[in-house]
Order: structure tokens, then C-alpha cells, then sequence
């Protein structure tokens, strides 16, 4: 039997409000996203794009919920302890997942009490000064580190946060030293960095690109492998004198490690839906946000993977915090 075209579209429309209604058995009220930094930085607006459709896929409201302190994970505990119901989820960063050894004394255990559900994709770090200062290169900027060590202050959105890991990798690798210079947030952070307050940062192209492309910072580099699509002229670090670097922050979706697999596991389709779907590419590129996605085996062998480059960082440095 042949099905008319106008039958089709029939039987499709009749078959939305099912699928909305399956949706909903998942949640019967409001869903929190929780963004550990303040708002106006890359996790906040990667929580926001997120969550807007989450919340047209399951017909509730995603309501993202800003609480920063200690590199992220003071909104990261917040959803370790809620209630396991996947009601209460975590934009996760490097800091959270990956850096976490820099506190000694965390009130939860990231590893144990936060599963990720799936890894958004990976964001470019642009290295970024105050146009007042003298430096129209990145040679420039470190032949002056070298002659001044500890002078230069960098900002970062908090110890042990992406923009922090980043900044101690390039460090590292260029054999400058820099004052570190932690906030709540890197939206804090480039407040004071466009005041003069800081010298630099190693900022996440998210939110740094309609700045530089402003006037208000100037680019000398980005960390990334591959130049970005957003600032093709900007070399990379690689490019620049050190081959293979790559220092890119990274977001997952998470939650607590009791909620229940089904819910993860749907959560996770409807992410990997979202990230690839084709009127979401330019809200993506906009972000600089290069996708990951895949399962949540391939969530957890992605963190720990990165638990161990961060750690190693991490221990070079002697970064420690209460």
C-alpha cells in the first residue's frame, strides 16, 4: 500500500507530541544546569546554548544556575550531592574532571561522585594582553617574560580552571614565568585585563574573539594545533617556534554518579542529536566550538586520558590550593 505524501506528514505530526510526551517521563519539572564560573565566560555561554535546546527536546525548562569559586568545583559539589534523578547537571571543564589534584582538600571526589555524560567539544585558547603594553608579538612577549621573570601577571578564570592548565602548559613549554593571577570566572578576569589591572591571559576564543576583534585585547597567539576559523590570522603557538603544542580547554555535560543509567544514557543521544544537528553548526562555529560528542565510555576514556596530561602539568608546577 502506497502512503501519500500529505499521510506521511499526517502520521509525522501525529508522532511529535508522542515523542515529546516519552521525553517528558524523563523529567516532570525543571531542570538545573549548573555553570561553575560566573556568567559571561565560555561555561556559562556553552550552558545557555545547551540548555535551550535541551529544553525544546523535553518540553521543561533548563534553567542554568551560576556558581563559581575553587576553578569550578564549588557548582561541581553542588551537583556531586543533589538528588540523583538527572534533574541537576554540570557544564564540566578541565579544571573539575582533570584538575582536580590541585586541591588537597576537596569536600567531594570528583572522580567517584560525578559521571560525564558527554563531552561537548573543545575550545582554542587565545593568548591575550592589554593593547597598552608594548608587545605586537608573541616573540616579543616572551623575550620580555624571559628578562623579567614573574613580572607579567596572568588572570585565569581560577586555579586549576582551563584557562589556568593552558597558561601553565605554555609556560612549560616556552620557559617563561608568569605571576598567576586566579578569579571567579574569566569574565572577572578580562574585566581587569582590559582595565590594565593584569597583563595577559591565556582566555578561551569564546568569549575572547568579539573582544580582540573589538580592539580592547590584542591577540599574539592561539593554542590550538590548527589556527581558528573565527581569527585565521592569528598563528598558532606551534607555528611560532614550538612545534605540537595544543592547550585547549574542554566541556563535558555531567551529573551525579547515581543517576540512573537510562537517564544518561538517553541525555547522551539527545546531546550527540544537538551537537551535531545542522541549524546548531553555526551557533557551534560561532563558539569555536570544535564537537566531540560519542558515548559515555568514550566520556570517561576522554577525562581520563586528560586527568593524566593535566596531572603532569599540574606536578611540574607545584601548583597546590586549599
Amino acid at each position: 500500500m502506497q502512503i501519500t505524501r500529505r499521510a506521511a506528514l499526517l502520521l509525522l505530526a501525529g508522532a511529535l507530541p508522542a515523542a515529546r510526551a516519552l521525553a517528558a517521563d524523563f523529567f516532570d519539572g525543571p531542570v538545573t544546569i549548573v555553570a561553575p564560573f560566573s556568567p559571561g565566560g565560555t561555561a556559562d555561554v556553552l550552558a545557555r546554548s545547551i540548555g535551550k535546546e535541551l529544553s525544546e527536546k523535553y518540553g521543561q525548562p533548563f534553567v542554568v544556575e551560576n556558581r563559581p569559586g575553587m576553578g569550578g568545583n564549588i557548582g561541581a559539589r553542588t551537583v556531586a550531592t543533589a538528588r540523583p534523578d538527572g534533574k541537576t547537571l554540570l557544564l564540566g571543564t578541565i579544571g573539575i574532571h582533570s584538575a582536580y589534584s590541585v586541591y588537597k582538600n576537596l569536600p567531594y571526589d570528583p572522580v567517584k561522585d560525578l559521571q560525564p555524560i558527554s563531552i561537548l567539544g573543545a575550545v582554542p585558547c587565545t593568548v591575550v594582553v592589554n593593547p597598552n603594553l608594548p608587545f605586537k608579538t608573541f616573540k616579543e612577549l616572551l623575550d620580555y617574560a624571559r628578562a623579567n621573570p614573574g613580572k607579567l601577571n596572568f588572570g585565569s578564570a581560577g586555579t586549576g580552571s582551563s584557562t589556568h592548565m593552558v597558561g601553565e602548559l605554555l609556560q612549560q613549554a616556552t620557559g617563561v614565568k608568569f605571576t598567576h593571577v586566579p578569579y571567579k570566572g574569566s569574565s572577572m578576569a578580562m574585566t581587569d585585563l582590559m582595565g590594565g589591572q593584569i597583563d595577559l591571559m591565556t582566555e578561551l576564543a569564546t568569549t575572547s574573539i568579539p573582544i580582540i576583534k573589538s580592539g580592547k585585547i590584542r591577540a599574539l597567539a592561539v593554542t590550538s594545533k590548527e589556527r581558528s576559523e573565527e581569527l585565521p590570522d592569528l598563528p598558532t603557538v606551534s607555528e611560532l617556534g614550538y612545534p605540537g603544542f595544543d592547550g585547549t580547554g574542554w566541556f563535558t555535560i555531567a551529573t551525579g554518579s547515581g543517576v540512573p543509567e537510562n537517564i544518561v544514557q538517553r541525555l547522551n543521544q539527545d546531546i550527540n542529536e544537538i551537537l551535531h544537528a545542522e541549524n546548531m553548526k553555526q551557533t557551534w562555529k560561532g563558539q569555536a566550538l570544535a564537537i566531540i560528542g560519542g558515548s559515555e565510555a568514550d566520556a570517561r576514556k576522554f577525562v581520563s586520558e586528560e586527568t593524566i596530561k593535566w596531572k603532569k602539568v599540574i606536578n611540574v608546577a607545584g601548583i597546590h590550593a586549599q
